[in-house]
């Protein structure tokens, strides 16, 4: 089971939330990853964010990222999307 948390904050507070599960073995990470975003960022109605060099090298090194208004196409109402593996297996 592969679980990400995709957080939504405003002004340093915990706006929404979301658990996403991903339980397809045959899936890479990388396409877990993905799919799971996907999947949040439709919960929550938002466009996909745009990974850049900086956000793939955090992700790389912690298993979480923030998402600010600079890895979005359309403008944003909150500060930032964050996410973050919970669980890989």
């Amino acid at each position: 089971m592969f679980r990400l948390w995709c957080k939504i904050w405003a002004n340093t507070h915990l706006i929404k939330d979301i658990v996403i599960e991903i339980d397809q073995p045959d899936l890479t990470r990388t396409q877990k990853i993905f799919k799971a975003l996907d999947e949040a960022c439709y919960a929550f109605d938002l466009s996909k964010p745009i990974w850049l060099d900086s956000t793939i090298k955090e992700f790389k090194r912690h298993d979480k990222v923030r998402f600010s208004k600079d890895n979005f196409i359309d403008s944003i109402d909150f500060d930032f999307l964050e996410i973050h593996v919970i669980e890989e297996g």
